[in-house]
Formats: structure tokens, C-alpha cells, sequence
């Protein structure tokens, strides 16, 4: 597995975010966002190109910070996988993924993208522990991450609101060893 380009399936591929490719993220995803994906990922639903943009170079330069992007068949980027928050020292870091379209949803790819994120995370970084947090109206993406080996460590009861409601934020991780047991059985 290589740095630059951690998986391929089905015509989709994973690789690394590069400079010239902002404009095309922003103008294939952000306009507009998905509605979903913002609810789902807990971010807000409109954004201006310069937020978009300057965000996407400064996730570039940081360096403790890999930013994947999933690419379609046709070349068009359809999603995001991002280790960020990474500490050395601990050999730990958190997981995040995102799918910005709905027809490419419920297919098996955020599972793919998942499997291949975490095996680079272990295989390449040499990282101890990859953890994420999810919210407990996303049943899909946990049942994604639980396929993946992420296990469920504690539950943030009622820290957010969707739609008006309470709702908790569930918390998972993987350790190395875990991965291990799933990549020799």
C-alpha cells in the first residue's frame, strides 16, 4: 500500500487530497451540500467557496493530517476519508469519512473506504489506536464501522440536537491488535 493511493474497487479510487483539486471538491460536493450529509456529519449546510477552499488547502499542510479523497469512475470526487488529530507520541488518531452523494450510499462503499482507511492507519502510520465518533440517528455508518473491527467504548447521552430532538454521539475505536486478529482470520 502506497501513500498516495491506499485502495481501489470497482472503478473507485482512494488517494491523497492534492492542491489542484480544491475547486473541483468544492464545486462537485459543496454546491449545494447534501442536506443529509451536512445532518449526518453535524456541520452546517451552506458554505462559501473561500470557507471550502481554505479549509481544503490548510487540511493540505497539516501534519497531522492525511485527507483522502474518494474518487468515482468517471473522475468525479464523490467523498472523503481523513486521519486527523494525530498524536505521535500515543500512535493514535481519529477516523472520519464522508460519502457526498445519495446514490452512492447503501452500496458497500463507505465500508470499503472504511476497511482501507484503517488498513493504511495500521499498516503505514504504525498507528495503536484509530477512533471516531458517530451519531446515534447514523445506525448505517455504525453498522459500517462494527463491520470494520470499530468497537463501541461509551455513549455521549443527549450531547447534540437533530432536528429538534436530543440524540446521543456514540464513540468507537480500534486497536492494533484488534486489526491484526481481523487481517490474520
Amino acid at each position: 500500500m502506497n501513500v498516495e493511493n491506499i485502495g481501489q474497487k470497482d472503478g473507485y479510487s482512494i488517494r491523497l487530497a492534492r492542491a489542484d483539486d480544491a475547486t473541483a471538491y468544492y464545486e462537485q460536493n459543496y454546491c449545494p451540500l447534501d442536506k443529509e450529509v451536512a445532518r449526518l456529519t453535524g456541520c452546517k449546510e451552506a458554505f462559501t467557496k473561500e470557507e471550502v477552499m481554505t479549509f481544503f488547502l490548510h487540511s493540505l499542510e497539516d501534519k497531522n493530517r492525511y485527507f483522502f479523497l474518494v474518487i468515482a469512475p468517471d473522475g468525479r470526487i464523490v467523498g472523503e476519508s481523513v486521519i486527523n488529530e494525530i498524536d505521535w507520541d500515543l500512535r493514535s488518531a481519529n477516523f472520519r469519512i464522508g460519502l457526498y452523494h445519495a446514490d452512492k450510499r447503501g452500496k458497500g462503499l463507505g465500508t470499503w473506504i472504511c476497511e482501507a482507511t484503517r488498513d493504511f492507519s495500521f499498516e503505514v502510520l504504525k498507528l495503536h489506536r484509530l477512533e471516531l465518533d458517530v451519531y446515534s440517528f447514523n445506525p448505517a455508518a455504525e453498522r459500517v464501522y462494527e463491520k470494520a473491527g470499530f468497537k463501541r467504548e461509551g455513549v455521549l447521552r443527549d450531547a447534540l440536537k437533530d432536528q429538534g430532538r436530543y440524540a446521543d454521539i456514540i464513540l468507537m475505536a480500534i486497536l492494533e491488535d484488534e486489526w491484526r486478529s481481523i487481517k490474520h482470520s
